[in-house]
């Protein structure tokens, strides 16, 4: 429950200070935009790469613990792991691909 309000309360902050900056920023439109494709870009990398990270710490707690447990299966876990990595680092360099077409390219 913690949580979701810090989460909440974040988020609601963001947006706050958001359309402070654009109500102040009214006078020069190209700067409101670039304000706007910035905060775009930050939330479109931000969000994938913080949960990139904590299930890259999840898979490799996990790993750990199943090598821990059955020493033998090793090169088994630890393929498995790899594997899991890339598809997971595969989607944040997605995001990080979007950020870069949104604020240069839109």
């Amino acid at each position: 429950m913690k949580k979701n309000t810090l989460l909440l309360c974040l988020l609601a902050g963001t947006l706050i200070l958001f359309m402070l900056n654009l109500a102040f920023a009214a006078q020069n439109a190209d700067s409101a935009i670039l304000t706007a494709k910035a905060y775009g870009s930050a939330f479109v990398l931000a969000f994938p790469a913080a949960g990139g990270a904590i299930g890259m710490g999840i898979a490799v707690a996990k790993a750990l613990e199943g090598i821990a447990k059955q020493p033998e299966a090793e090169s088994k876990i630890r393929t498995t792991l790899m594997l899991g990595m890339v598809f997971i680092e595969t989607v944040v360099l997605y995001a990080l691909i979007f950020a870069i077409l949104i604020f240069f390219v839109l």
